[in-house]
C-alpha cells in the first residue's frame, strides 16, 4: 500500500495506517521508516482497496485515524459515554479557568471601600493574576508529559479552590491580590490539557467539534463569570461572591476525581495500571505517573515546548495573532465596568449583570460558526481536491471572525466616543467575543493538525501569548482611552488587529506548507 506525497516530498512512502476515507478516496498521513511524518505535509490520497484491512468507524466508511490497538485501556477504544465523561469533566475545569479569572472584575466597586483603595487601584488586582496564567500552564506540560493529564487536573481544580478562598478570606489587599495571582498561577491547566485529551480520545473526523465545545468552555468562561458575580453581588458581599467560585472549584474537584480518568496512553509502552481503590487514588495523586518508565523528564518537554514556538507555522499565529486578538478582548472584559458604571451610562447593578449577555451570544454564535463552519470546510476541500487536505485551509476559518471582530473594535469605540446608545455598545461587544471564540477554534485546529503528537505543548503555548497579551492590555487600556479618546483607541487597536491577521495568519497560509516540510515537529516522548 503506497501513497505519493502531495507536499513535496517527491518519491513514493509507505502509507501510514492512519488514514480517512472521504468518498472513494482514503486520506492519509505518511511515514518515513518508523517515524510519524504527521504536520511534515498534507493528508494524502490512497486508494479504496487498499484500506481493506484498516479499521473502520461505526458507519463502514470512515477509516480511523489514528488506527486503535486492541488493548481495551486505549482511551480510543473506551465507549462513547466513558470519553464524554472525561470530556464533562474537562470542559467544566475550562469554564472554570477564565470565569474565576474575570470573575473578579464586576466586585470592583464593592471592594474599594474595604481596602481603603480607588477603584482602578484594586483593577490591578488582575494583571499579575492573568499574566501568571501564561507561566503556570508552560509549567503544567512537563508535569502533564511526566505524571499524567489526570494528576494535574485535579492538584489544578484542587489548589485552585483553595487560593480563591483564601483570597475571599484576605485581611487586606496585598494579601488579596497574591492569593488572585497563585489562583492564576494554578488554574491554567485545563487550558494546556484540553487538546492533549481530545486528541487522546477522539479520532480524527470527531475532533474538530469536540474542540470547539472546548474552545467555547475556555473562552466563554471570561463572559459567563462576571455575569454570575454580578447578579451575586447585589445578594451577598463580595467575600461571600467569591465564596461561591470557591464552591465551583470544588465541585469541579469532584467531578475530576468520580468522571475522569486518564487518557495519557504510550502506545510503544504501555503501563500497567493497578486496579481498585488504591490504584484509583495513586492514578489521581499522580503517584502511578511518578512510577511510570519511559517518560520524557521536565527538562527534555521544556525544550521541546521551546523548539516548537520557534517553528514558523506555530510562531506568526500564536506570537502575533493570537495575542493581539485575545488582548482587545481581556482589555474589554476587564475594563467595561468602569466604562458603563459612571456617567453618562449609569448602569445599574442588573444592568450590568444583564449587558453580559451581549458577550455571551456573541460566544455561542462563535462556537455554533466553529461547530459548523470548520467541518464543512474540511469536508468540503477534501471532496473539491480529490481526497487530499492541505492544512492551511483550516485557516479560512478566521477570515470572517477577525472581520467581525475588526468591526465590532472600531464599532465599541464609536459608541463610547459619541454615547451611542447602549445597544450598539453591547452589539460591538458581542462581536469582539464572537471573534474571539470562532478564531481561536481554527488556529487550535491548524495548530493540533499541525503538531498531533505534541497537543499539550501547542495548548501551552499558544495559552502563553494569549495571556501575556491580557496581561498587558489591563495596564494601558483606561489611561489610553483618557489620553487619545475612545474612538481613536479603539480604532487603532482594529488596525492593529488588522496588521496582525495579515502577518500571523495569511503570512502562515502563504507559506505554512512549506515552512512544515521545512521544520517538521519533533519526535514525540509519549
Amino acid at each position: 500500500m503506497s501513497a505519493t506525497s502531495s507536499a513535496g516530498f517527491g518519491e513514493e512512502k509507505p502509507a501510514s495506517y492512519d488514514a480517512e476515507k472521504t468518498g472513494s478516496t482514503t486520506a492519509s498521513h505518511t511515514l518515513r521508516g518508523d517515524r510519524y511524518a504527521e504536520g511534515l505535509g498534507d493528508l494524502q490520497v490512497l486508494k479504496t482497496t487498499d484500506s481493506e484491512s484498516l479499521k473502520l468507524a461505526s458507519d463502514g466508511v470512515t477509516v480511523l485515524i489514528p488506527q486503535p490497538s486492541d488493548d481495551p485501556n486505549d482511551p480510543l477504544n473506551w465507549t462513547w459515554v466513558k470519553k464524554h465523561l472525561v470530556l464533562l469533566s474537562l470542559v467544566f475545569a475550562s469554564l472554570l479557568t477564565d470565569f474565576g479569572m474575570t470573575y473578579g472584575t464586576v466586585l470592583f466597586q464593592a471592594q474599594a471601600p474595604t481596602f481603603h483603595m480607588s477603584v482602578p487601584a484594586v483593577a490591578n488586582s488582575i494583571s499579575a493574576a492573568v499574566f501568571l496564567q501564561g507561566p503556570g500552564g508552560v509549567l503544567a506540560v512537563p508535569l502533564v508529559q511526566r505524571y499524567g493529564r489526570l494528576p494535574v487536573l485535579f492538584w489544578s481544580q484542587f489548589l485552585c479552590a483553595l487560593m480563591v478562598m483564601a483570597a475571599a478570606l484576605s485581611p487586606n489587599y496585598a494579601c488579596f491580590a497574591a492569593f488572585r495571582a497563585l489562583q492564576g498561577f494554578v488554574n491554567t491547566a485545563p487550558q494546556v490539557v484540553g487538546l492533549s485529551v481530545v486528541h487522546d480520545m477522539f479520532f480524527f473526523h470527531n475532533r474538530t467539534r469536540r474542540v470547539n465545545l472546548w474552545v467555547f468552555c475556555l473562552l466563554g468562561g471570561p463572559f459567563l463569570g462576571p455575569f454570575v458575580a454580578a447578579w451575586l453581588i447585589t445578594a451577598v458581599n463580595w467575600r461571600a461572591d467569591y465564596g461561591v467560585l470557591a464552591g465551583l472549584h470544588g465541585v469541579s474537584t469532584l467531578m475530576v476525581i468520580f468522571l475522569g480518568d486518564e487518557t495519557l496512553y504510550e502506545r510503544g509502552n504501555p503501563q500497567p495500571r493497578e486496579q481498585g481503590a488504591r490504584g484509583r487514588i495513586k492514578l489521581i495523586l499522580g503517584i502511578t505517573g511518578l512510577k511510570a518508565k519511559g517518560r520524557p523528564g521536565l527538562w527534555a518537554v521544556t525544550k521541546e515546548i521551546i523548539s516548537i514556538q520557534l517553528r514558523p507555522q506555530i510562531f506568526f499565529l500564536t506570537v502575533v495573532y493570537v495575542m493581539v486578538l485575545i488582548a482587545w478582548v481581556i482589555g474589554v472584559n476587564t475594563t467595561i465596568s468602569q466604562l458603563v458604571v459612571p456617567p453618562p451610562y449609569s448602569f445599574s447593578a442588573a444592568a450590568e449583570a444583564c449587558s453580559w449577555i451581549a458577550p455571551m451570544i456573541g460566544a455561542a454564535l462563535g462556537e455554533f460558526w466553529g461547530h459548523w463552519f470548520n467541518d464543512w470546510l474540511c469536508r468540503r476541500y477534501i471532496q473539491q481536491h480529490n481526497g487530499v487536505y492541505v492544512l492551511e485551509n483550516r485557516l479560512w476559518g478566521t477570515y470572517a471572525p477577525s472581520l467581525v471582530g475588526f468591526a465590532g473594535l472600531v464599532l465599541y469605540g464609536q459608541a463610547l466616543q459619541h454615547t451611542l446608545h447602549w445597544s450598539a455598545l453591547l452589539i460591538a461587544w458581542a462581536c469582539i467575543a464572537f471573534a474571539m471564540i470562532a478564531a481561536t477554534t481554527a488556529v487550535s485546529a491548524y495548530c493540533l493538525d499541525s503538531f498531533p503528537n505534541h497537543a499539550s505543548l501547542v495548548a501551552a503555548i499558544i495559552n502563553m501569548w494569549r495571556s501575556s497579551g491580557g496581561f498587558c492590555v489591563v495596564y494601558f487600556q483606561l489611561k489610553w482611552i483618557a489620553t487619545s479618546g475612545p474612538a481613536v483607541s479603539f480604532g487603532c487597536q482594529a488596525m492593529i488587529l488588522g496588521v496582525a491577521f495579515l502577518v500571523g495568519v495569511v503570512s502562515t497560509q502563504a507559506f505554512g506548507q512549506k515552512w512544515r516540510t521545512k521544520h517538521p515537529p519533533p519526535r514525540p516522548d509519549n
